[in-house]
């Protein structure tokens, strides 16, 4: 095991105050000693652009990084600006997204470009409070488009900042909060380089998970994804794709119950898809059409 015993309780018994200066000083030792050797090279952490950089954050929700990789560059060579994003149509956004799945990202990444350029003059939000009110946008994406765009020192959590911090500091423990883990980020914080210190933490985070049996899965907040095979998500996935497919003036339900794969799911269970994505923005529907918006 490469780190130090935890003098913390599995409820940070005695506050973060009870963290001795020699253990956050090996976790840090450790977390950059990482960094120096094993440092992940990725193509959005050599920019500064706060478009950019929350495109890829965007990206990264829910998604692995190899996944993210062969979209990134595609998406902002299609959407170079948020000004050219917020003028793109929805259909052509998505056409450029398939593959990253949760189609609804990119949706809200397209209303974000919107609220920027109409309420923001077209500069992202260096306001953490101003980024969490762009559609998409939580309390995490916020404060890392904040950190890595503007080098503001603000805490933090990830998947793989969750298991880097658990694996070091709460190894004997169970149903671990995001409140302790929080805690331990904060103080552990290098506020004259929040930057880099965020990329060695998220390095060493993903090695842990990969090297040990996931130190997330003893998170009190770990769920485990339902299977995308059969599930709703997977069916919203095929009608987008086949109607992302077709021409503008769109389809008719009959024939979009007939194609490739629907062929063989309940019409009631397509219909409802189909109004669900209507009502979301999705599609719009002209007559017995329907198409992408």
């Amino acid at each position: 095991m490469d780190s130090t015993t935890s003098d913390l309780g599995c409820t940070l018994a005695g506050g973060v105050s009870a963290l001795s200066p020699q253990t956050l000083i090996a976790f840090r030792l450790t977390v950059l000693a990482h960094y120096r050797e094993r440092g992940r090279d990725l193509p959005w952490r050599r920019t500064r652009d706060p478009y950019h950089v929350l495109v890829s954050e965007v990206m990264l929700q829910q998604t692995q990084v190899p996944r993210v990789l062969k979209k990134y560059d595609q998406f902002l060579a299609a959407f170079p600006t948020v000004l050219s994003l917020s003028g793109a149509t929805v259909a052509e956004v998505l056409g450029v997204w398939q593959g990253l799945g949760y189609n609804r990202r990119a949706l809200a990444l397209h209303r974000a470009a919107r609220t920027i350029v109409f309420e923001h003059l077209g500069v992202v939000p260096r306001s953490p409070v101003e980024l969490r009110s762009l559609p998409g946008i939580g309390t995490a994406t916020a404060a890392a488009v904040c950190v890595f765009a503007y080098d503001l020192p603000l805490p933090f959590i990830e998947t793989n900042i969750r298991s880097a911090v658990i694996h070091f500091f709460f190894q004997e423990c169970v149903a671990i909060c995001d409140t302790d883990v929080l805690s331990v980020v904060e103080l552990t914080l290098d506020r004259e380089n929040p930057r880099d210190w965020y990329y060695a933490l998220m390095d060493y985070g993903a090695w842990v998970k990969k090297t040990y049996t996931n130190p997330g899965r003893r998170s009190r907040h770990y769920a485990v994804q339902r299977p995308f095979s059969g599930s709703r998500r997977q069916l919203r996935a095929a009608v987008l794709r086949v109607l992302l497919s077709v021409s503008p003036s769109g389809m008719v339900l009959e024939d979009i119950r007939m194609a490739f794969p629907l062929a063989g799911r309940d019409s009631a269970e397509v219909q409802d898809v189909l109004q669900e994505l209507i009502n979301e923005g999705f599609l719009v529907c002209v007559g017995r059409l329907y198409r992408v918006s």
